[in-house]
């Protein structure tokens, strides 16, 4: 039987808005054996980026600007549904790493852990399983058990995209554009998504992504 040989390298896309740790985690990740296939300064570059190279893993900044790391990685999940994403943030409160796990992010990395991190995650969600920083698990059990803490989701994978896009300031047009869709069927999700959690207004959107964590207060 012959030898398989050794797997392929992982292929990654890069975004943050700070040339300096963009350069320092590119030099991390190609001194670990991955390969870096682009760089992006901002969300939707990011999302250009997954289009066109169809990486194994985006390694996304959670505050950009023109998409944040999540709206990015929502929108890559369509341009690119073989890319696993992981987010890198300063954000500690069980809402957002909650409401970035239920937005599909298979990696969420904080700030404040070894840079090593960086590339345990990636290694991590590239095999299939999901990477937590150790310090957040006990949060984010500590939120699911607590009947204050961010509101149960009902919502499909597309109806919480088109969410994330309109209480960011998007229009429904401006959603339908990102994610690859016609304006007609995000309206019906938008539509839809505010019949299921009875909220009528966009200010009641916007505090329900907020208890969510897809967005900043």
């Amino acid at each position: 039987m012959r030898d398989a040989g050794p797997e392929p390298p992982v292929r990654i896309v890069i975004a943050d808005d700070h040339p300096v740790v963009r350069e320092g985690v590119r030099v991390l990740l190609e001194r670990s054996g991955f390969v870096v296939h682009g760089e992006a300064s901002d969300g939707a570059a990011a999302v250009e980026l997954a289009a066109k190279h169809h990486p194994d893993v985006a390694l996304l900044d959670y505050g950009m600007p023109n998409m944040n790391g999540l709206e990015a990685a929502l929108a890559i999940a369509t341009v690119s549904p073989g890319t696993r994403s992981v987010l890198l943030t300063g954000h500690v409160e069980a809402p957002y790493v909650l409401g970035a796990l239920r937005a599909g992010v298979r990696g969420y990395v904080l700030k404040t852990q070894p840079v090593d991190d960086i590339a345990k995650a990636i290694r991590t969600v590239h095999r299939g399983s999901t990477y937590l920083s150790p310090s957040i698990d006990r949060q984010v059990v500590q939120a699911c058990l607590d009947e204050k803490g961010p509101p149960r989701d009902v919502l499909t994978d597309r109806e919480r995209q088109v969410l994330q896009l309109v209480v960011q300031g998007n229009s429904t047009k401006e959603a339908a554009r990102v994610l690859f869709i016609s304006p007609k069927t995000a309206e019906a999700h938008r539509n839809r998504l505010m019949q299921k959690l009875d909220i009528h207004d966009t200010v009641g959107l916007v505090r329900y992504a907020i208890r969510a964590g897809m967005i900043e207060a």
